[in-house]
Protein backbone atom coordinates (compact mmCIF):
# COMPACT_ATOMS: atom_id res chain seq x y z
CA UNK A 1 0.00 0.00 0.00
CA UNK A 2 1.22 3.85 -1.00
CA UNK A 3 2.03 5.92 2.06
CA UNK A 4 -0.36 8.70 2.45
CA UNK A 5 0.41 10.45 5.32
CA UNK A 6 3.47 11.82 7.24
CA UNK A 7 4.85 14.00 9.19
CA UNK A 8 7.53 17.06 8.84
CA UNK A 9 9.83 15.58 11.51
CA UNK A 10 9.82 12.43 13.92
CA UNK A 11 9.02 14.85 17.10
CA UNK A 12 6.32 13.51 19.35
CA UNK A 13 4.44 16.91 18.69
CA UNK A 14 3.97 16.18 15.07
CA UNK A 15 1.53 16.55 13.00
CA UNK A 16 -0.12 14.22 10.37
CA UNK A 17 -0.60 15.69 6.84
CA UNK A 18 -1.37 14.48 3.39
CA UNK A 19 -0.52 16.65 0.07
CA UNK A 20 -2.37 17.66 -2.54
CA UNK A 21 -0.09 15.47 -5.07
CA UNK A 22 -0.29 12.90 -3.15
CA UNK A 23 -4.93 12.92 -3.73
CA UNK A 24 -4.00 13.95 -7.41
CA UNK A 25 -2.45 10.34 -7.52
CA UNK A 26 -4.13 8.45 -5.72
CA UNK A 27 -7.99 9.76 -7.34
CA UNK A 28 -6.07 9.49 -10.96
CA UNK A 29 -6.87 13.35 -10.97
CA UNK A 30 -4.38 16.36 -12.45
CA UNK A 31 -2.89 18.06 -9.75
CA UNK A 32 -4.09 21.54 -10.93
CA UNK A 33 -7.47 20.13 -10.52
CA UNK A 34 -6.76 19.22 -7.04
CA UNK A 35 -5.53 22.53 -6.58
CA UNK A 36 -8.62 24.54 -7.93
CA UNK A 37 -10.71 22.63 -5.44
CA UNK A 38 -8.68 23.50 -2.22
CA UNK A 39 -9.02 27.24 -3.26
CA UNK A 40 -13.05 26.70 -3.82
CA UNK A 41 -13.20 25.42 -0.66
CA UNK A 42 -10.49 27.12 1.13
CA UNK A 43 -13.09 29.01 3.40
CA UNK A 44 -14.39 25.86 4.59
CA UNK A 45 -11.29 23.83 4.80
CA UNK A 46 -9.42 26.50 7.04
CA UNK A 47 -12.49 26.28 9.75
CA UNK A 48 -9.65 23.03 10.76
CA UNK A 49 -6.59 25.35 10.47
CA UNK A 50 -4.35 27.59 7.66
CA UNK A 51 -3.36 25.78 4.84
CA UNK A 52 0.40 25.30 4.08
CA UNK A 53 1.35 25.96 0.41
CA UNK A 54 4.96 25.14 -0.66
CA UNK A 55 6.90 25.33 -3.88
CA UNK A 56 9.59 22.48 -5.08
CA UNK A 57 11.54 22.67 -8.21
CA UNK A 58 11.13 19.59 -9.88
CA UNK A 59 14.52 18.19 -11.30
CA UNK A 60 13.12 17.39 -14.24
CA UNK A 61 11.59 20.11 -15.01
CA UNK A 62 13.70 21.82 -18.12
CA UNK A 63 12.85 25.32 -17.41
CA UNK A 64 13.32 24.66 -13.18
CA UNK A 65 9.46 26.21 -12.87
CA UNK A 66 8.67 25.59 -9.51
CA UNK A 67 5.26 23.41 -8.60
CA UNK A 68 3.04 24.17 -5.89
CA UNK A 69 1.60 21.82 -3.72
CA UNK A 70 -0.46 21.75 -0.59
CA UNK A 71 0.15 20.73 3.08
CA UNK A 72 -3.41 19.32 4.85
CA UNK A 73 -4.06 17.80 7.75
CA UNK A 74 -6.28 14.99 8.32
CA UNK A 75 -9.64 17.15 8.97
CA UNK A 76 -8.89 19.19 5.73
CA UNK A 77 -8.10 16.51 3.54
CA UNK A 78 -11.00 14.26 4.95
CA UNK A 79 -13.30 17.32 3.91
CA UNK A 80 -11.79 17.67 0.74
CA UNK A 81 -12.54 14.43 -0.32
CA UNK A 82 -15.58 14.79 0.01
CA UNK A 83 -16.03 17.36 -2.77
CA UNK A 84 -15.37 14.94 -5.18
CA UNK A 85 -17.20 12.19 -6.73
CA UNK A 86 -17.05 8.86 -5.71
CA UNK A 87 -15.40 6.03 -7.80
CA UNK A 88 -14.46 2.88 -6.89
CA UNK A 89 -10.66 4.44 -7.20
CA UNK A 90 -11.93 7.06 -5.16
CA UNK A 91 -13.27 5.38 -2.55
CA UNK A 92 -10.79 3.04 -2.13
CA UNK A 93 -7.99 6.13 -1.81
CA UNK A 94 -10.97 7.48 1.06
CA UNK A 95 -10.27 4.45 2.96
CA UNK A 96 -6.84 3.93 2.54
CA UNK A 97 -6.31 8.06 3.97
CA UNK A 98 -8.45 7.25 6.90
CA UNK A 99 -7.05 4.19 8.03
CA UNK A 100 -3.74 5.69 7.62
CA UNK A 101 -4.35 8.99 9.24
CA UNK A 102 -5.67 6.45 12.30
CA UNK A 103 -2.79 4.62 12.33
CA UNK A 104 -0.46 7.44 12.55
CA UNK A 105 -2.12 9.20 15.35
CA UNK A 106 -2.33 5.76 17.26
CA UNK A 107 1.26 5.63 16.48
CA UNK A 108 1.90 9.13 17.87
CA UNK A 109 -0.56 8.51 21.12
CA UNK A 110 1.47 5.42 22.25
CA UNK A 111 4.88 6.67 21.81
CA UNK A 112 3.32 9.81 24.38
CA UNK A 113 2.72 6.54 26.74
CA UNK A 114 5.79 5.57 26.61
CA UNK A 115 7.81 8.91 26.62
CA UNK A 116 5.51 9.19 30.25
CA UNK A 117 6.14 5.83 31.54
CA UNK A 118 10.34 6.18 30.89
CA UNK A 119 10.07 9.98 33.17
CA UNK A 120 11.06 8.29 35.77
CA UNK A 121 13.26 5.44 34.73
CA UNK A 122 14.92 8.20 33.06
CA UNK A 123 15.72 9.77 36.14
CA UNK A 124 16.62 6.29 37.22
CA UNK A 125 19.07 6.42 34.14
CA UNK A 126 20.30 9.56 34.87
CA UNK A 127 21.41 9.11 38.77
CA UNK A 128 22.87 5.68 38.69
CA UNK A 129 25.19 6.76 35.26
CA UNK A 130 26.37 9.74 37.71
CA UNK A 131 27.11 7.24 40.20
CA UNK A 132 28.75 4.40 38.05
CA UNK A 133 32.74 4.03 38.84
CA UNK A 134 33.60 4.83 35.32
CA UNK A 135 31.92 7.49 35.12
CA UNK A 136 33.34 10.64 33.74
CA UNK A 137 31.90 13.70 31.43
CA UNK A 138 31.06 11.76 28.61
CA UNK A 139 29.69 8.76 30.16
CA UNK A 140 25.85 9.91 29.90
CA UNK A 141 26.11 10.84 25.87
CA UNK A 142 28.03 7.47 25.57
CA UNK A 143 25.59 5.47 27.34
CA UNK A 144 22.84 6.76 26.08
CA UNK A 145 24.26 6.73 22.12
CA UNK A 146 24.64 3.05 22.75
CA UNK A 147 21.39 2.14 23.88
CA UNK A 148 20.77 3.78 20.31
CA UNK A 149 23.02 2.13 18.32
CA UNK A 150 21.17 -0.69 19.51
CA UNK A 151 17.98 0.10 18.82
CA UNK A 152 18.22 1.80 15.07
CA UNK A 153 22.04 1.32 14.20
CA UNK A 154 22.89 5.08 14.73
CA UNK A 155 24.11 7.52 16.76
CA UNK A 156 21.72 9.59 18.40
CA UNK A 157 23.26 12.40 17.03
CA UNK A 158 23.03 10.83 13.14
CA UNK A 159 19.45 9.98 14.54
CA UNK A 160 17.96 13.18 14.76
CA UNK A 161 19.47 14.40 11.02
CA UNK A 162 18.26 11.50 9.58
CA UNK A 163 14.74 12.04 10.77
CA UNK A 164 14.60 15.71 10.17
CA UNK A 165 15.14 17.21 13.86
CA UNK A 166 17.42 19.47 15.62
CA UNK A 167 20.35 18.77 17.98
CA UNK A 168 18.86 19.89 21.04
CA UNK A 169 16.11 17.24 20.68
CA UNK A 170 16.00 14.78 23.66
CA UNK A 171 17.10 11.31 21.46
CA UNK A 172 13.96 9.45 22.83
CA UNK A 173 11.33 12.21 21.50
CA UNK A 174 11.98 11.24 18.79
CA UNK A 175 11.67 7.20 18.87
CA UNK A 176 8.94 5.23 17.32
CA UNK A 177 6.66 3.06 19.57
CA UNK A 178 8.58 0.03 18.59
CA UNK A 179 11.71 1.50 19.53
CA UNK A 180 10.58 2.91 22.62
CA UNK A 181 9.31 -0.51 23.48
CA UNK A 182 13.02 -1.72 23.07
CA UNK A 183 15.01 1.43 24.47
CA UNK A 184 12.87 0.53 27.84
CA UNK A 185 13.78 -3.32 28.05
CA UNK A 186 17.55 -2.29 27.13
CA UNK A 187 17.68 0.60 29.72
CA UNK A 188 16.97 -1.54 32.07
CA UNK A 189 19.58 -3.75 31.40
CA UNK A 190 21.75 -0.93 31.26
CA UNK A 191 21.06 0.19 34.68
CA UNK A 192 21.55 -2.74 36.11
CA UNK A 193 24.90 -3.46 34.61
CA UNK A 194 25.94 0.14 35.41
CA UNK A 195 24.88 -0.81 39.15
CA UNK A 196 26.60 -3.95 39.09
CA UNK A 197 30.08 -2.33 37.70
CA UNK A 198 30.54 -3.27 34.47
CA UNK A 199 32.54 -1.31 32.03
CA UNK A 200 31.63 0.71 28.88
CA UNK A 201 32.56 -2.33 26.81
CA UNK A 202 30.98 -4.93 28.70
CA UNK A 203 27.73 -2.89 28.57
CA UNK A 204 28.21 -2.53 25.30
CA UNK A 205 29.34 -6.27 24.07
CA UNK A 206 25.85 -6.98 25.46
CA UNK A 207 23.96 -4.52 24.29
CA UNK A 208 24.94 -5.08 20.47
CA UNK A 209 24.64 -8.76 20.65
CA UNK A 210 22.62 -10.29 17.85
CA UNK A 211 20.28 -11.06 20.21
CA UNK A 212 18.87 -7.83 20.56
CA UNK A 213 16.39 -7.61 18.05
CA UNK A 214 13.18 -5.37 16.80
CA UNK A 215 11.17 -8.14 16.00
CA UNK A 216 10.70 -8.71 19.58
CA UNK A 217 8.41 -5.78 19.75
CA UNK A 218 4.94 -5.27 17.75
CA UNK A 219 5.62 -3.85 14.36
CA UNK A 220 4.46 -0.61 14.50
CA UNK A 221 4.58 2.31 11.52
CA UNK A 222 8.42 3.78 11.23
CA UNK A 223 8.37 7.43 10.23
Amino acid sequence: MDELVFVNDALISSKPFTTSEIIAKQMHLKESTVIHRINQYRDRLEHFGKIEFKSIIERNSGAGRPKKFAQLNEQQATLLITFFKNTKVVADFKENLVRQFYDMRQEIIKRRIYKEIDKPVRRTLTDTISKWQYFNKWSYKAITDLICKAITGKTTKILKLDRGCGTDVVGTDIYTSKEMAMYHVLESKVIKMLNNGNTYEQIKLELLKKNVQPEKCKKNRHY
